[in-house]
Parts: C-alpha cells; sequence; structure tokens
C-alpha cells in the first residue's frame, strides 16, 4: 500500500497522482521511491499502453522537492541521514529513465516548481490549467535544477531564454510556456480533464507498438546524427514489424473499419 502515490489501470491507462496536497504535492524521498515503484510497474506491464501523472488537488503539480524535510535531514543524525542514504539507492527517478517506452502526459492541474516541473520535463505531452506556472527557483536556494532541469530546458526551448529562466529562477505562466513550445496545451481548469482525455484517446487510436518505437526512434535517435540514426536499429521498431498490430492496420483499412490493436 502506497502512502504518496496513487496509482489506477484501466483501459491500457495508467493513471499516477503525487499525492501530497497538504505541502501542494511536494516531493520527499519515500514519495520518490513510491513513484519509482511505479515506474517500474508501468514500464512492465504490457498491459499499459500509456500514463498520465498529475498532483492531488487543484493548487499544484508538484512544488518540487520537499526543502524543510530535506533541511530536517541535514541536521538530523547520522543514522537519519545514512537510512535516506539507503533509500536513494533503490530509487530510479522518472527524471533519469532517459529511454522510457512508453508515452507520459503531465497533466499540469497547478503549479509546478523545481522538481515537480523536471518531472513535467521529462514527459512528453504536457496539458496545462490556465492558472499553472512553471519554473526552476533552485539557485534561489542555494541549490541547482540537476534532475534534469538544467539539461532538458535549454533543449527544449531557445537557449538564450533557457538561460534566462534558469539563472534567474524566474517563473513562467502557462501562456508563456505554450508560446514558447513547452507545454502542448492550455485550456480553463475546469476543461483539463476534458484536454487530458482527448490526447489520451487520440494515443489510443495508435498502434501502442507503433507507439512504443516512435517513442524509441526519437529519443535514441537525438543522440546521433541524422544518417546515423536513420541507419540504426531499433528494438521496438523490430518488435513492431513482426507484430500481429502491423498486419490489423493495413487489413483494417481494406475492410473499412477501425483496428483492433491488441499491442502483440
Amino acid at each position: 500500500m502506497m502512502q504518496f502515490i496513487e496509482y489506477s489501470l484501466e483501459n491500457h491507462v495508467a493513471r499516477i497522482t503525487i499525492n501530497r496536497p497538504q505541502v501542494r504535492n511536494a516531493l520527499n524521498p519515500e514519495t520518490y521511491y513510491e513513484l519509482s515503484q511505479v515506474c517500474d510497474q508501468v514500464e512492465q506491464d504490457d498491459d499499459v499502453w500509456l500514463a498520465v501523472i498529475t498532483g492531488a488537488g487543484d493548487k499544484a503539480f508538484s512544488a518540487g522537492r520537499d526543502l524543510k524535510q530535506m533541511a530536517e535531514i541535514n541536521a538530523a543524525s547520522e543514522a537519519e541521514q545514512l537510512r535516506e542514504a539507503e533509500l536513494w539507492k533503490k530509487i530510479t527517478r522518472l527524471t533519469d529513465r532517459h529511454y522510457f517506452p512508453k508515452p507520459i502526459i503531465a497533466r499540469l492541474n497547478g503549479s509546478a516548481y523545481g522538481g515537480g516541473l523536471e518531472i513535467a520535463l521529462a514527459c512528453d505531452i504536457i496539458v496545462a490549467s490556465e492558472d499553472a506556472r512553471i519554473g526552476l527557483p533552485e539557485p534561489r536556494r542555494g541549490l541547482i535544477p540537476f534532475a534534469g532541469g538544467v539539461h532538458r530546458l535549454p533543449r527544449q526551448i531557445p537557449l538564450k531564454k533557457a538561460m534566462g529562466y534558469l539563472l534567474t529562477g524566474r517563473d513562467m505562466s502557462a501562456a508563456e510556456a505554450l508560446e514558447l513550445g513547452l507545454i502542448n496545451e492550455v485550456v480553463p481548469a475546469d476543461r483539463l480533464d476534458e484536454a487530458v482525455d482527448s490526447w489520451v484517446l487520440d494515443i489510443l487510436k495508435c498502434a501502442p507498438l507503433a507507439i512504443r518505437a516512435i517513442k524509441q526512434c526519437v529519443m535514441e535517435g537525438l543522440d546521433y546524427s541524422l544518417a546515423e540514426a536513420m541507419a540504426r536499429e531499433y528494438k521496438w521498431e523490430t518488435r513492431r514489424q513482426a507484430s500481429d498490430d502491423s498486419a490489423e492496420g493495413p487489413r483494417a483499412f481494406a475492410e473499412k473499419r477501425e483496428p483492433r490493436w491488441t499491442g502483440r
């Protein structure tokens, strides 16, 4: 039984909720551990075709690392610090899963700061409520956004824009992030679920192995020149080519019906 992460699976869609609304869904090591366990489950379960991650309540996706808890640990006994260090050894953060095979949608139900924004940046699609604000304020606390923020942000928006936010800790509105191409869609808060579900349904119209092959080709291909990327072999594309679904798509088109995907 998890304490800080809620998880459900229905119709091939995993729903993940960071559940610490009393602290704006701030991330302590225990939350990171539970999220790591859930990510393992999503990755390994063939019945999961995509995932949606959000925060509990309507105020925050996540405020980032729980700095009050961090301060307490820094002042704690050596035994307590050792216990936390041992817990971190069991954690593989979503932000470190650079080649996660399945698509993830970040549902920004409110503000996303620090580690919270870094989780969103590691997702494939971001849908935000219009009142959401995002930022990487770590330098204002003597820290840096080292869970991917310093590397993903300048890869996802123009360099000068990224440096402006990274070097000042300034935040931005959802509308500004949309204009920069950092967010896919911004809607009023009361339409957030409708907008997210629209993305979910469109992804589910696609063959799951094709989606995984596309994601792998994109994410791994970015590590190579165009010619090298196009010449590489990709595990999920090999599986897709040999799958039942690769025959089902053309067959359904010829028979003038919707395809029935199996993920096999």
